[in-house]
């Protein structure tokens, strides 16, 4: 599927696996995917939803709010309560440390795929959040179903719209955007293309 993206629509990936990772995030979700379609750099529906009155400050404010940021594994709250059951998270960590070696506890560093596109992100396994790798699925269908050869970033944003369920349509709808009227307007900027 991923060999019939644009150049730009690769570039939207690329975004949210950046927009991931600035926002410390485990996986990529719609939320990363809609912040990397409001990249003008990257993305040809930008100024489409610039125009709906969305803009990347007020999609990561949104985003803040509802599931914040996972700078570290453990942060200074878990440590507070494991505290207040009597479990002391720093002894804890020094231990395995101590037995396991330095940084037993890390996650090791992920290993791209050798296979596929977009620098070899793997879109089957963990990276890409189910709803995230559903919209890439609808983006691929609505290019069929508008029969054009490649999937370019409107394809995105149609899947991510068509989706309708994750994050990105949430923070979408409380902005007061009407999805369906957002469908609509990409598809005429199509029309307006051709």
């Amino acid at each position: 599927m991923f060999e019939r993206f644009t150049v730009q629509a690769r570039e939207v990936v690329r975004g949210a696996v950046a927009a991931r990772e600035r926002l410390g995030h485990r996986n990529v979700g719609t939320e990363h995917l809609l912040l990397a379609l409001l990249d003008e750099e990257r993305s040809s529906v930008a100024g489409l939803l610039h125009e709906a009155g969305v803009d990347a400050a007020r999609v990561t404010e949104a985003i803040d709010r509802k599931v914040g940021r996972d700078t570290e594994e453990f942060g200074d709250r878990d440590a507070e309560a494991l505290r207040s059951i009597g479990i002391d998270l720093a002894a804890v960590r020094s231990k395995l440390e101590e037995s396991f070696g330095e940084g037993a506890l890390e996650s090791p560093p992920s290993q791209p795929s050798r296979r596929g596109f977009f620098g070899g992100w793997d879109f089957s396994g963990g990276r890409f959040s189910p709803r995230a790798r559903k919209v890439l699925e609808l983006a691929l269908r609505e290019a069929v179903q508008l029969r054009h050869r490649e999937i370019g970033a409107e394809h995105i944003l149609l899947g991510l719209l068509r989706e309708g369920n994750g994050l990105a349509a949430l923070v979408l709808t409380e902005a007061g955007l009407d999805l369906a009227e957002l469908r609509r307007r990409t598809l005429r900027a199509f029309d307006q293309a051709a």
